[in-house]
C-alpha cells in the first residue's frame, strides 16, 4: 500500500518547537513570497482604516461613513459594538489556553475522522489534497455556532473550563453585531433594513474559527494564511491586540491593517460584493 502519511501533516505548533527551517511543504515558491515582485507590501495604509460607531448607525453621517468604507475598502473597524472588553479578552485568553495544551489533549478534537477523513469542524489544518500543496503555517480550531441546533458540542473544548460558556456568549453577541451591520447596509442601499436579514434567513450558518500562528524561524518563506477572500456575507474578526500580521489588498497593493484594542474588524464577503462598487478585499495573515 502506498505511503500517504503526507495527508496528515504534523501540527505546526509541534514543528515550530524543533526546526530551524520550515519543512518544504510550508515553503512558498520564490515568486509567491512576501516582498517578491508579485506581492508588493506597504508599511501602512494610505489613510486610516474606517471606524464605524455601531451605536450611531441610525445617524446619517455614520451611515454615510459605513457606505464609504464598504465602497472603498470593503472592511471597517467597529466601536461601541456592545461586546464587553472583558469578554473579548476572556475569549482570546481561552483560545490561547486551548492551543497551549499538550498535543494529545488537542487531538481529542481533531478534524480528521479516524486520523484520515477530513471534516470542517475540529482542531487541525486544511485538507491536504496533494503532495505539492503548500500548507499554511498555522493550527486552527473551527466550530459551527449557528444554527444552534447544528452545533456539535463534541468538538467544543472542555479546557479551559470556561471555553464553552465564553464561546456561547461571544457568538450570541457577534450575531447581534452582524444583524445590525446587515440592516444598516440594507438601509444605505435603499433596499430596506431587513433585506439582507431576510435573504440569509433564520438558519444562516456561522462558524467560529480560532487561528494560532506559532513563531516561524523563517517567516519570509511562509504564509500564516494564503491570500484569500471570504466567501460568506460578512466576517467579524477579533484581532489579537498585541500581535499583528493581517493585511488586505487594494488596487493590487497589500496594506498592513492596524489593530485597535477591543474593536471588531468587519470584512465584506464575496456573496455581498454584488451590492457594492468595489470588489471585496483579499486578505492574508503573516506569521
Amino acid at each position: 500500500m502506498a505511503d500517504e502519511s503526507w495527508r496528515v501533516p504534523t501540527p505546526v505548533q509541534e514543528l515550530a518547537a524543533g526546526v530551524v527551517e520550515p519543512p518544504t511543504q510550508f515553503v512558498l515558491q520564490e515568486q509567491d513570497r512576501p516582498g517578491s515582485g508579485t506581492l508588493l507590501f506597504a508599511t501602512d495604509m494610505p489613510e486610516p482604516i474606517p471606524v464605524v460607531d455601531l451605536s450611531r448607525l441610525a445617524a446619517a453621517d455614520e451611515a454615510s461613513k459605513l457606505r464609504s468604507a464598504l465602497e472603498t475598502w470593503g472592511l471597517f473597524l467597529v466601536t461601541k459594538h456592545g461586546i464587553e472588553a472583558s469578554l473579548m479578552d476572556d475569549v482570546m485568553a481561552a483560545s490561547r489556553d486551548f492551543f497551549y495544551q499538550p498535543l494529545e489533549a488537542k487531538q481529542e478534537y481533531s478534524n480528521l475522522i479516524g486520523g484520515k477523513r477530513f471534516q470542517m469542524e475540529g482542531y487541525g489544518n486544511d485538507m491536504v489534497k496533494s503532495k505539492d500543496q503548500i500548507l499554511d503555517w498555522q493550527d486552527r480550531l473551527q466550530l459551527r455556532v449557528e444554527p444552534q441546533d447544528e452545533r456539535n458540542l463534541a468538538y467544543w473544548p472542555k479546557h479551559p473550563d470556561s471555553f464553552r460558556d465564553l464561546l456561547e456568549k461571544y457568538a450570541s453577541k457577534t450575531k447581534i453585531v452582524r444583524n445590525k451591520v446587515l440592516r444598516a447596509m440594507g438601509k444605505t442601499l435603499e433596499l430596506g433594513e431587513d433585506y439582507f436579514i431576510s435573504q440569509i434567513g433564520d438558519r444562516a450558518s456561522a462558524i467560529a474559527r480560532f487561528n494560532y500562528y506559532p513563531p516561524c524561524p523563517r517567516p519570509d518563506l511562509v504564509f500564516g494564511i494564503k491570500p484569500h477572500s471570504d466567501g460568506g456575507a460578512v466576517t467579524i474578526l477579533l484581532v489579537d491586540k498585541d500581535v499583528g500580521g493581517l493585511q488586505v489588498q487594494k488596487d493590487g497593493v497589500w496594506y498592513t491593517v492596524p489593530s485597535m484594542p477591543h474593536t471588531l474588524l468587519v470584512n465584506l464577503g464575496d456573496s455581498m460584493e454584488v451590492g457594492w462598487v468595489s470588489p471585496c478585499p483579499k486578505a492574508l495573515s503573516l506569521t
